[in-house]
């Protein structure tokens, strides 16, 4: 495949370059060049600041009629960014810098100012040595003091730089690694045993807050079942009582469970009427007609406490109750 840009160009053989015809172009015709702004200025016509480096479309023309050591001169033609003011400026070879024309100033710059000033100093030394003897061998002997006071500085620069060179630089870095890795555990080990201190006294601060919680928890355990032995009727099946088997406490319990739910049975209570104890059984030498006026009466009796529970409210649920738990205590 053949390339779309060749670098080198087919001439034929009958080519001759002097048949080809000069264009006469004029000679102060003008280029569009793309630049830089060699130096900081500013525009006389709106003030703006035009900093060094800027770029620009120019255009350039050559100088007429002014050369230096056969050397042209160019002008270049910019505008201002702001007002469009044209600003021009050209080469100055002499000086190996640029020349402000017009359109704009040059800002201060104070590296020019102490070249300019180095170079009148130097123009007037010149100057001197060359119409008094005496100030030549001044100027050498002072350039010569000035020269040795260089190579004395010059020298102690060199020794300082050899001690900076003996220093081993690794095994100083090493050291310091080595240091702070110490640190670093110094510090890991103090964090572990705060953190155990703390563990410490939050384990004993508990610890402390069991034992008082538990004090006060015996203590109103000393104190409750005094309070209410009367309340619950299961704490006495808990109490130590050597001298009463576990039946007598059941039966006792059962039965201030029934004389607080329903009432006392003694004969003094409302329900007292109603429990009728069994009298002992009446011997066979004993007369008809005296058990036949027991048994009289004792249904007599029978339905006097009938009548009485229904004259004072009580149920039937409660009077059959009444009537099989008295049995049932007189069989016992």
């Amino acid at each position: 495949m053949s390339e779309r840009k060749v670098l080198n160009k087919y001439y034929p053989p009958d080519f001759d370059p002097a048949k080809i015809p000069k264009l006469k172009l004029p000679k102060d015709r003008q280029y569009v060049v793309r630049l830089m702004a060699p130096f900081n200025m500013r525009c006389k016509t709106c003030g703006e600041y035009i900093y060094k480096g800027k770029k620009f479309n120019a255009r350039k023309e050559t100088v007429q009629n002014q050369l230096y050591m056969g050397l042209p001169i160019f002008r270049f033609y910019i505008k201002c960014t702001r007002c469009l003011a044209e600003i021009t400026f050209k080469t100055d070879p002499e000086n190996t810098d640029y020349a402000m024309e017009h359109g704009a100033t040059r800002n201060f710059q104070a590296e020019k100012l102490i070249e300019e000033e180095e170079k009148r100093v130097q123009e007037e030394r010149e100057e001197e040595e060359l119409n008094n003897p005496m100030k030549v061998l001044e100027n050498r002997t002072r350039d010569s003091k000035m020269e040795m006071e260089v190579l004395e500085n010059l020298q102690e620069l060199k020794d300082l730089n050899q001690r900076q060179a003996r220093v081993d630089f690794e095994s100083m870095l090493g050291q310091y690694r080595e240091l702070e890795k110490r640190e670093k555990e110094r510090e890991k080990v103090e964090d572990e045993l705060e953190t155990k201190d703390m563990l410490e006294r939050a384990l004993v601060k508990r610890l402390r807050d069991s034992d008082s919680d538990s004090g006060e928890e015996s203590s109103s355990s000393n104190v409750q079942p005094k309070k209410s032995s009367s309340d619950n009727p299961t704490d006495i099946l808990t109490a130590d009582k050597p001298t009463e088997t576990q039946a007598t406490c059941v039966k006792r319990v059962k039965v201030e469970s029934w004389e607080r739910s329903v009432g006392t049975l003694g004969g003094k209570g409302s329900l007292g009427s109603l429990v009728v104890r069994k009298k002992p059984a009446v011997n066979n030498t004993a007369s008809p007609a005296q058990t036949s006026s027991a048994g009289i009466s004792l249904a007599a009796s029978k339905t006097s406490s009938a009548s009485t529970a229904t004259q004072n409210g009580s149920s039937s649920l409660s009077l059959l109750g009444a009537y099989s738990d008295s049995e049932s205590n007189d069989s016992e």
